[in-house]
């Protein structure tokens, strides 16, 4: 079983920036593939970012390509979500994912894991 606890979620303004961390205490998620989605009232999970074990690969929605990168740190057993010109559209709870499948799933049912959330809100 993976335990994963999200932080840094927040309030900002249009343009601003967040960074969200995923931990995963007393436990090594090294072999797993990590992934953020996040989720609107109403609306379905969505796909935001994935990492690769060794974090060589990455994989991102269009939405947020060129803005937000996801990096891991294994040795601190964590994932990261560097979100830069947040845009009110990226409002909603973010939650971190990890599967053991090596592949960079987009789907959230291919997660086996999930934290509890962290609230992103942007302000206009």
């Amino acid at each position: 079983q993976v335990q994963l606890v999200e932080s840094g979620g927040g309030l900002v303004q249009a343009g601003g920036s967040l960074r969200l961390s995923c931990a995963a205490p007393g436990r090594s998620f090294s072999s797993y593939v990590m992934g953020w989605f996040r989720q609107v009232p109403g609306k379905e999970r969505e796909f935001v970012a994935a990492i690769s074990w060794i974090g060589g690969r990455t994989s991102y929605a269009d939405s947020v390509k060129g803005r937000f990168t996801i990096s891991r740190d294994n040795a601190k057993n964590t994932v990261y979500l560097q979100m830069n010109s947040l845009e009110p559209e990226d409002t909603a709870v973010y939650y971190c994912a990890a599967t053991g499948s090596g592949t960079l799933w987009s789907g959230p049912r291919n997660y086996n894991y999930w934290g509890q959330g962290t609230q992103i809100t942007v302000s206009s």
